[in-house]
């Protein structure tokens, strides 16, 4: 064995860059061959090059040989995972000719995944009644071979009802775990979120990396994180992206009406939107095909809501609403009620309401759309221009639009094209009043608040109008702050 210095092409100060490489005789295929492992990653013999950062999951050892497991594009078009990745699963063995060869080598090899950063324990949620009732099978066969071939020690928890997940995460040890993953659609990751932050220890709790394998219907949120990155929304991506450990922050918005509160990671959705996404579920046995069947219809039998917003606007976006007294006791309540909680967890971002530049726009409204992330579902990009940390939420408004007009947009929705139409306002608000109302052709029936996927607050006469929600169809306070989570991301 034997240690050289190769190197390098550039100069400073008239001096070389090096870099140091183990190298090594080993035997691969029955032939004898020359190993080289780099201070960077890179371990290359025969005609073979693999990178630790990017192909290598883990290894093992039996005898002499050392077994890497890697996944690698998928070249030869073979069917590796449930879902089009590009990706495929392969093996690669090196013997070593002695056993001091073997003990070095797999020590560096060792120090190197570790100075990786990527996780060796993980608390998986999986939720077995989400889309396609699919969850449990997909991380069967898709997510817990890789998470074998990493090394990746994992306890898994089985969601049994709505808000288990948030019950779980409020109580469970999180000193045992280097990261929390979600298979499953968006509705996980937000239990996840709100109970973390409803723990008397949520300024650590919230901390906790967050994983997102789309196993459900929407899956906004991994469409979101691999798109990013120019990766398809499949399962083996999104479960790689938590293997290697790379992070990133995420904005959180503070939803509050008096002294209740709701914290809120993808979108919120008042009149047209919220109206397909939940009335549609009477035609759940459609499939995703619902939603546009449903869409279709209530485009033309156009609903239009009265109600007001107020925000307050994004640099650049000053131009958009008519100024507001801030005196104004719709938004001094808000904070005050916010003060006033003295339960235990995060109560949102401390912020001085009266201080900003606040405007208003009155409606009646055909849709009011919030979102924190571009994607709204795998094939909604609602807000093209969307940033996870930029402090911002992300406001698509449309009061008026003839209906084929509307058709049109909506058609648009795959490619973000919706918000170029001159009847969709699209700007980023920075704090956000909601002010809903009953619908113009019916008073005495209202709408629905849509929050990440669930019902979060039905008007009077609304769809399944007697089915309790956490906050009444009335005004709701949001802020936002900025990059308060944290996500396992792939880049």
């Amino acid at each position: 064995m034997s240690w050289t210095r190769l190197k390098g092409h550039n100069h400073v100060d008239q001096m070389e860059i090096v870099e140091p490489v183990m190298s090594d005789r080993v035997r691969s295929q029955d032939s004898l061959t020359e190993a080289t492992f780099s201070a960077g990653g890179q371990l290359c013999w025969a005609d073979k090059r693999l990178d630790f950062d990017k192909e290598v999951l883990g290894f093992s050892v039996e005898g002499l040989k050392i077994k890497i497991r890697t996944v690698v594009p998928n070249k030869a078009g073979i069917c590796c995972f449930g879902r089009a990745s590009g990706l495929i699963r392969k093996n690669f063995t090196l013997e070593l000719l002695s056993d001091d060869s073997l003990r070095i080598w797999t020590q560096k090899f060792q120090e190197y995944l570790d100075s990786l950063g990527r996780p060796k324990r993980l608390f998986i949620l999986v939720n077995p009644y989400g889309g396609k009732k699919s969850a449990s099978k997909i991380f069967l066969s898709d997510v817990k071979p890789l998470l074998d071939d990493a090394n990746i020690h994992y306890t898994v928890q089985e969601t049994e009802y709505q808000l288990h997940a948030r019950e779980v995460v409020q109580s469970m040890d999180l000193s045992t775990y280097d990261g929390i993953v979600c298979v499953s659609g968006d509705g996980i990751l937000v239990e996840v979120i709100n109970g973390l932050l409803n723990r008397e220890d949520w300024e650590r709790a919230i901390k906790m990396p967050i994983g997102v394998v789309p196993a459900g219907t929407g899956n906004g949120m991994a469409k979101s994180l691999l798109d990013s990155n120019g990766e398809p929304c499949a399962v083996s991506n999104a479960t790689l992206a938590v293997i290697r450990g790379h992070k990133r922050s995420l904005d959180v918005a503070t939803l509050s009406q008096g002294n209740i509160k709701f914290f809120s990671v993808l979108m919120l959705a008042w009149g047209l939107v919220a109206d397909i996404d939940i009335e549609s579920e009477k035609y759940r046995w459609m499939g995703s095909a619902r939603l546009d069947v449903y869409a279709v219809q209530r485009i033309f039998g156009l609903r239009k809501y009265n109600g007001s917003i107020i925000f307050v606007p994004a640099p650049g976006y000053e131009s958009y609403g008519e100024p507001l007294d801030i005196e104004n006791q719709i938004i001094v309540d808000g904070e005050a009620e916010m003060r006033s909680d003295k339960q235990n967890g995060y109560h949102g971002p401390e912020v001085d309401l009266r201080s900003l530049n606040w405007r208003k726009v009155d409606g009646p409204f055909v849709s009011v759309w919030l979102h924190n992330v571009p994607w709204g579902g795998e094939d909604a990009m609602a807000a093209p221009n969307a940033e996870f940390s930029d402090g911002y939420l992300d406001l698509i408004m449309i009061k008026d639009i003839p209906k084929f007009a509307l058709l049109k947009s909506l058609t648009e929705l795959n490619s973000g094209g919706h918000v170029k139409s001159p009847f969709v306002s699209y700007l980023k608000v920075k704090a956000f009043v909601l002010q809903p109302g009953p619908r113009t052709d019916n008073p005495d029936k209202a709408g629905i608040i849509d929050v990440d996927g669930e019902v979060l607050a039905r008007g009077k006469g609304a769809y399944k109008c007697n089915e309790e929600t956490l906050l009444s169809y009335g005004k709701i306070v949001i802020k936002v702050d900025q990059g308060l989570a944290t996500l396992f991301s792939p880049n």
